[in-house]
This record gives C-alpha cells, structure tokens and sequence, in this order.
C-alpha cells in the first residue's frame, strides 16, 4: 500500500489500517518513496500517480476509491463488509474519494517530512 507520507490523515489511515491487519498482509510506503515509485513501476502501473492511495495487488495497481475498498475487504470481517460500496458507480465514488483528497490538508494537516515507523513495525514498511 502506498500513501501519501506527508498527509496526516493519510498516516492516521496506515495506523489504523495496522492496527487491524491482524494477519500483516499489508506492507507500507510512501508515494515519496523511491521504494513507493519502484513498486508502481514493477507493477507496469501508471508513469504518474494520482493523488491517492495506490494498492498493488496481484500485479494490479488499484487507486482511489477502488483502493481503499480492496483495504478494507483485506481486513477481514467486519470491515470487509465495506465493499458493499461496489455497488456505487465508480465515478460517485471515487468523486467523493477525490473531495476528502483534494481537502485532506486543510483539515487534517501536513508534515514536514514522511513518518518514521517505529522498530516493532519497521518491517512492514518497504522504505
């Protein structure tokens, strides 16, 4: 899974997300990340990535809200049932994905620079 490292929201999610990754199926690193742009490009992803969270599974890069659904599914029960969300057109969702995106910052904050996990979790993380 890749994330925007600067975006406090975005690190909350990662935190939140290992928290219930009860299995460690999820591995993390930043869109910043030279780790983050060699995952994409093995994965023949797209050259630019958009302003997302980027999951690479199965050699298939998913991004938006497609992304945050194929997550949370990864979690397990109950979180899985999230994927109901399928349902919705993709353009209803990843419109709303895209306006929590694009006003991310400005309510949830920036850092300076990406987070350092800590050592119990270092692994998890591909930078």
């Amino acid at each position: 899974m890749l994330f925007d490292g600067v975006c406090n929201f975005c690190n909350s999610a990662v935190a939140w997300i290992i928290r219930r990754d009860r299995r460690g199926v999820f591995r993390f690193a930043s869109l910043q990340s030279s780790a983050g742009r060699a995952a994409v490009m093995a994965a023949h992803g797209p050259a630019e990535l958009p302003d997302s969270v980027v999951l690479i599974t199965g050699g298939v890069v998913l991004v938006r809200s497609d992304a945050a659904i194929a997550i949370v599914r990864g979690l397990g029960f109950p979180w899985s049932l999230a994927c109901v969300a399928l349902i919705l057109p993709r353009p209803l969702r990843d419109g709303l994905y895209s306006w929590i995106a694009r006003n991310r910052y400005r309510w949830f904050g920036k850092r300076e620079a990406c987070m350092v996990p800590e050592p119990h979790l270092r692994e998890r993380f591909l930078d």
